[in-house]
């Protein structure tokens, strides 16, 4: 019998994921001394913000979903859990990293590796999620890969 999961946590967890990044990119915005870099910093905090608001509505439609046929319980709340533990936002010394940054090319590459681990979660949140959700999750894997673009357009 396949085991099932709420998929509320995972989406809890976006929702963390989006706080630690509005937070990160408002610090980066204080510390940016480029005006176009602080503008940007910015835009990006109000789009983890705008995000947040989005996986908090999401997370009230969700109930139990189907675990991989991969997977037994234990091995997928221990992937998750590598997974979310992984992701750079929550590095203990990304604070530190951020305030000790040379320069806004330093930030940048921060925030950077900031996007790419939150695609790589979207992407397993999609696979995870009802069909009638994936096209949400996928717009806002779209929307992480634009920042990510942006984010390489920046560095000088």
């Amino acid at each position: 019998m396949a085991g099932f999961f709420k998929a509320a946590e995972i989406v809890e967890a976006a929702v963390n994921i989006e706080q630690q990044g509005q937070a990160f990119y408002t610090r980066a915005a204080e510390a940016a001394k480029n005006p176009d870099a602080k503008d940007f910093f910015l835009y990006f905090a109000k789009e983890e913000s705008r995000h947040e608001e989005i996986f908090a509505k999401f997370k009230e439609r969700l109930g139990k979903t189907e675990l991989p046929a991969w997977s037994t319980s234990d091995e997928y709340s221990q992937y998750l859990s590598a997974l979310i533990d992984s992701h750079s936002i929550f590095s203990p010394d990304l604070q530190k990293r951020l305030t000790e940054a040379g320069d806004e090319n330093e930030a940048i590459r921060l925030a950077m590796g900031f996007e790419k681990d939150t695609i790589l979660f979207f992407m397993e949140m999609r696979e995870l999620v009802p069909e009638s959700e994936k096209k949400f999750v996928q717009q806002c894997i779209d929307e992480e890969r634009s920042h990510l673009r942006q984010l390489s357009s920046m560095l000088t």
